[in-house]
């Protein structure tokens, strides 16, 4: 399931991609911008040896703007950050968990790779 390893994440192409509107979050940040965050917060545990994740990941960033001042979106690499992925109970990747004022909200598993499930997966849970 998360057969990557960390080293293997920090060569990615892909790597430094999330610096745009999408943020990669480690377990020191998570519980500060995430879990004691308000309003709504969709977070996409993901991994680079993923090939849905890595389809996704320009998406997520359209679709962040398309999100802007209405919803933060964060990523959480599974292969990096184990236990956070063990305490949301992730199966596989990518899994979007939504979070409203620090609850889980919703939750959905292997997105398809385009805007509008992307988008529908983010925002629904807080419609």
């Amino acid at each position: 399931m998360f057969e990557e390893t960390p080293q293997a994440s920090q060569s990615s192409s892909l790597a430094g991609s999330s610096s745009g509107r999408v943020r990669m979050l480690t377990s020191a940040l998570f519980d500060s911008l995430v879990l004691q965050g308000k309003g709504p917060i969709a977070v996409e545990f993901m991994s680079y040896g993923c090939a849905h994740c890595r389809a996704i990941e320009p998406i997520l960033q359209r679709v962040a703007e398309m999100v802007k001042g209405k919803e933060k979106i964060f990523q959480v690499n599974v292969a990096v950050e184990p236990g956070l992925a063990e305490s949301f109970e992730i199966q596989g990747t990518p899994t979007f968990v939504m979070f409203l004022n620090g609850q889980e909200a919703g939750r959905a598993e292997g997105a398809p790779p385009n805007v509008s499930s992307v988008l529908t997966a983010v925002t629904q849970p807080f419609e």
